[in-house]
């Protein structure tokens, strides 16, 4: 099928990944029938509109919540788990842009977006297991020394004291990778069970009184006030709507769909390591690295090393996941060779030229939050927040994080695919040579 939302996948049905062997997913919800009403209607259930429709609930709004197959479905129940901090942008570049008071003040509302997560976490799915530290990892002296000049910034001017840069050797005694020359480590920053976090707030949203309705695909938005949502078998009828769909959304209004493109990303799971989990990681963190084109791994409770990456910019995935994973896997890690791989999966998230998160005005009254470039745990959460508080006529902080320049792909969506591959090819061939 040419439609994104079904080419990888079969409808409903969770990959078979890790995570779904290790969740305890429930029985699938019944798909909208008919004409409702609502005071939101909310596209998506993964964590942006899953947080929205909790945070709108538990405020006694009438939230409807559609979904094409399953909560927890999408790229929020299959991502590599990391909750980093800030943006997948320096954040001194955000204050050459933005201004230092901007700037500041969207580094804040990334910290409150950590601390809700963690929250919700502790109150709604404590199996989600908040785990803290993320460690970047740099590839050669220049790369370290930027991001020890980054970790000093934090610290020098948001007091942020939590980051620490760290000398090759130091790095080298918590990642046992021969390629690391370095890097910086966050022990404000996490690593989650995404799937059970999806599942917890779909329960919570429910237990709040939304109402989900999965196998639910929306085929049009008819703009006005109310709006209309439409499915093939019903229609929602809403004050107010929330795009949530992110690199799964269907390209029903081209404003969001010009400045958000669809990305896969792959993960492998090996066997249990048991005791040879210490020659890969020495500590219960995450790790990301300076690639363009990024490596990033953990350790699972039961000892896996969940290792990601390997990207590519169309909507199939190759027929077999697991060769160029674990490729890259064992040159990270040559001490692996060999090692059994009982789970690969892929997923689709959103990015943005400039890899910072897109939230919008679609129109008066319809609100869009999508793009995080691999930051979604943390920020998808807080923009569905964000979203709720701009419904019940908060706007300002919406605003705020709208300020961030997300441009228009271009080309639009006929050509941000190519274009991008293009770039892409370039950046690969940059991280072979070590450029």
């Amino acid at each position: 099928m040419s439609n994104a939302l079904y080419r990888n996948d079969r409808p409903a049905k969770f990959p078979n990944s890790w995570y779904a062997a290790t969740a305890d997913i429930p029985p699938e919800r019944a798909p909208l029938h008919g004409k409702i009403k609502a005071d939101v209607c909310i596209v998506g259930a993964g964590f942006t509109g899953l947080m929205a429709a909790l945070e709108l609930a538990e405020a006694g709004m009438d939230v409807v919540v559609l979904d094409a197959h399953r909560a927890g479905w999408g790229a929020s129940g299959r991502n590599g788990g990391q909750a980093g901090s800030g943006f997948n942008q320096d954040q001194r570049w955000i204050a050459a842009k933005l201004g230092k008071g901007p700037a500041k003040a969207l580094w804040d509302m990334t910290e409150e977006g950590k601390d809700l997560l963690k929250s919700r976490i502790e109150k709604h799915t404590p199996e989600a297991r908040f785990r803290a530290g993320v460690a970047h990892g740099a590839y050669n002296a220049v790369e370290a020394r930027e991001l020890r000049d980054e970790a000093e910034f934090l610290r020098r001017t948001y007091d942020y004291k939590d980051v620490e840069g760290l000398t090759r050797e130091a790095f080298q005694d918590i990642v046992k990778s021969p390629h690391y020359q370095g890097g910086l480590v966050d022990r404000g920053a996490g690593h989650i069970h995404p799937l059970r976090y999806a599942l917890g707030l779909a329960k919570a949203a429910e237990a709040a009184g939304a109402r989900i309705f999965e196998r639910s695909e929306v085929h049009e938005i008819v703009e006005g006030d109310p709006a209309v949502v439409a499915t093939g078998q019903g229609r929602v009828t809403a004050p107010f709507v929330l795009l949530a769909g992110n690199g799964y959304l269907p390209n029903i209004n081209k404003k969001v769909t010009s400045r958000t493109m669809p990305l896969n990303s792959f993960i492998a799971a090996t066997e249990p390591l048991g005791e040879r989990a210490k020659d890969i990681l020495t500590q219960d963190i995450a790790v990301a690295d300076s690639k363009f084109v990024v490596n990033y791994f953990r350790l699972s409770e039961d000892n896996r090393l969940l290792f990601g990456g390997r990207e590519n910019y169309t909507t199939g995935f190759p027929q077999n996941i697991e060769p160029a994973l674990r490729k890259r896997m064992e040159h990270m890690f040559p001490q692996l060779k060999g090692v059994k791989i009982d789970y690969t999966w892929g997923g689709t998230l959103g990015i943005t030229p400039t890899r910072l998160p897109n939230l919008m005005r679609a129109s008066s009254n319809i609100l869009s939050s999508g793009g995080y470039s691999g930051h979604g745990v943390v920020h998808s959460g807080f923009a569905g927040k964000l979203m709720a508080e701009a419904v019940r006529g908060q706007a300002e902080r919406f605003d705020v994080f709208a300020s961030l320049p997300t441009p228009r792909f271009p080309g639009g969506t006929m050509l941000r695919a190519p274009l991008l591959m293009a770039a892409m090819t370039w950046y690969s061939m940059r991280d072979r040579l070590g450029i």
